[in-house]
């Protein structure tokens, strides 16, 4: 199961993705050659900073100070070439300010360039250049500023400086390098529809058999192929981005995926790949033809052509194989995507989407972590539960002999195991499914452990109980119940965190709301109980310290009592399965 929102802080915490190249935190050596941010927008002309240098000429080993300023920017670049920008590049940085700016590591050469530490604004960057003794005769420095995700400018020209006596540097004819030609975007006349889907086209569908032209909610990716191209429709309800990935297994990373980003009423329509748990990296449109996109009534809809195959080309796999499907939407924000709010729609098992045409669907929430879910909510509404309640009320009225031990006992014994064995079972699938600990999960797994280590510790000390007369009965009744009742609370809330986990996103407020009445329901229960055994005790008391001894035996005013508390503990039990059935169902329809 997963982490609520609120105790990840965001993921979810929702995780911002980044300034420049994807990175917030200025890590952005992949750019170090071209220098160019991979937001998958096309970079503006006429920059507004500059760079300017502390003196025209330097001499090797000399520092030279360098300033970027212009209006407030949140990401940067910056670095030194030879005078034809060509090679790598020249030189090192000294920090002035470790604050906002940072040293990088670029083609193998330590400090080679400068960036930024965090996407704050900043309006004024200065370092300190120090010349190589091996440095060519003319240095350039070129910077990329990044204002917003989609607005940037690229390799923004700074001052030559020389050295000393040398010829001065003759800038080449200026030659205007054209701006990216995007393929062509058209608007969609009318809506997607499923009626060939299981015929013609290969479709995903959640709800299973929602058609997109009746049904706003319905989540919808068709694939139709011709003799060497694939059309590929995405359809659904989203005010920021609807995406899918193909990918070798169900795990996020290393898949190729295509993004609809909707902008200023617009949408992008862009390949990418994942890399990890991280930011898609944005790749270039060139693979895509035929782009097409509509908006109405709250839903997203875009199209492409792509080529079944594309022989040498890199993050794009070839479509005549079978992947794990994914579907995936979220908020955006200036062609920024965020992370999907929710665990995205995988396919059941591996498809081929050139092969024959099927009709199929997927699941929000993969089989290993729905038992997990369900199993825990068994075990922690239903037999502890009412374990609990027949050790605490019924071991009074249920002393007869049941194989050997008193019949309440032998209730509680068989419901704590059957809490113990279910615990233990869903404690193995979410490591078994992640091959490991999962760092994604908040506080969740780390309760989770706590709970299991609790349920071991009361078995151990269930089995080496002492003898009725025993003196350390005592200590291990305050023991047994201590561990139990601390058990009952931090299982509660490992539900409530597990609940809101993007692995058993269970849908709408619903969830907590329902977990809250299910622990009222379990405390107004024991309430009943408590004040009805207490008033039968007043009711046949005979001397008051000798109260306890009354209430362990079984008096006429518990004879009279025992009607009442077997119908409390069947409506208890019946209010608890409602309980049950409610979020099982709910499992059920991930």
């Amino acid at each position: 199961m997963a982490v609520p929102g609120f105790t990840l802080g965001a993921f979810i915490l929702l995780l911002l993705v980044s300034s420049v190249a994807n990175y917030p935190n200025g890590k952005v050596t992949k750019s170090c050659r071209g220098m160019i941010p991979e937001h998958g927008h096309t970079p503006q002309s006429d920059p507004p900073c500059y760079i300017s240098v502390s003196q025209m000429t330097f001499r090797p080993g000399e520092k030279i100070k360098v300033t970027l300023s212009g209006p407030p920017f949140k990401g940067f670049l910056l670095e030194a070439r030879d005078e034809n920008l060509t090679g790598p590049p020249i030189g090192s940085f000294t920090l002035i300010d470790s604050q906002v700016s940072q040293l990088l590591t670029c083609e193998d050469i330590q400090g080679s360039a400068v960036s930024h530490t965090s996407p704050s604004n900043k309006a004024e960057i200065k370092v300190y250049w120090n010349a190589p003794s091996s440095a060519p005769n003319h240095i350039k420095f070129l910077a990329t500023v990044v204002e917003k995700y989609d607005i940037y400018w690229v390799k923004i020209p700074g001052p030559i400086i020389s050295q000393p006596n040398v010829l001065p540097f003759t800038t080449p004819k200026a030659t205007i390098a054209p701006m990216p030609t995007l393929p062509p975007v058209s608007h969609l006349t009318k809506s997607f529809n499923a009626s060939d889907c299981g015929n013609k086209k290969f479709c995903i569908r959640s709800p299973l058999n929602c058609d997109p032209e009746k049904e706003l909610a319905c989540v919808f990716l068709s694939f139709t192929r011709d003799a060497k191209s694939v059309m590929v429709e995405m359809s659904g309800p989203s005010k920021g981005y609807l995406s899918f990935a193909f990918s070798h297994d169900q795990w996020m990373g290393g898949d190729d995926a295509y993004v609809c980003i909707l902008e200023d009423q617009t949408v992008h329509i862009q390949p990418s790949h994942l890399t990890g748990r991280s930011h898609p990296v944005m790749d270039s449109r060139d693979p895509l033809e035929d782009m097409a996109w509509r908006l109405a009534d709250g839903v997203m809809q875009c199209s492409f052509r792509r080529n079944i195959t594309f022989p040498g080309v890199k993050n794009r796999f070839d479509l005549n194989a079978s992947y794990y499907i994914f579907l995936a939407d979220g908020a955006a924000d200036h062609g920024r995507i965020h992370k999907h709010s929710q665990q995205p729609l995988i396919t059941y098992d591996k498809y081929n989407v050139t092969g024959y045409p099927e009709n199929v669907g997927g699941s929000h929430s993969l089989l290993l972590l729905k038992v997990h879910g369900a199993l825990m909510f068994v075990a922690w509404m239903t037999t502890v539960s009412v374990g609990v309640l027949i050790a605490r009320f019924f071991k009074p009225v249920w002393l007869k002999a049941l194989f050997g031990d008193a019949a309440w006992f032998q209730v509680h014994r068989m419901l704590m195991l059957t809490t113990s064995a279910l615990t233990f079972i869903a404690f193995l699938l979410p490591f078994i499914y992640r091959g490991g600990w999962n760092w994604h999960a908040g506080y969740h797994p780390y309760l989770g452990c706590i709970v299991m280590i609790l349920a071991v510790l009361q078995l151990l000390s269930a089995a080496f109980r002492p003898p009725l007369h025993d003196p350390r009965r005592q200590m291990f009744k305050w023991t047994h119940w201590s561990m139990g009742t601390a058990a009952r609370i931090i299982a509660v809330a490992t539900m409530f965190l597990g609940m809101d986990l993007p692995g058993l996103n269970l849908p709408g407020p619903w969830k907590t709301y329902a977990m809250i009445g299910f622990v009222a329901w379990h405390v107004g229960t024991e309430i009943v109980l408590e004040v009805h055994t207490y008033r039968l005790s007043r009711k046949d008391e005979i001397l008051d310290d000798d109260r306890i001894q009354i209430l362990q035996s079984f008096t006429a005013a518990e004879a009279e009592g025992y009607a009442f508390k077997k119908a409390v503990l069947a409506i208890y039990v019946c209010g608890n399965l409602t309980f049950l059935t409610m979020f099982l169902s709910a499992i059920n329809h991930l």
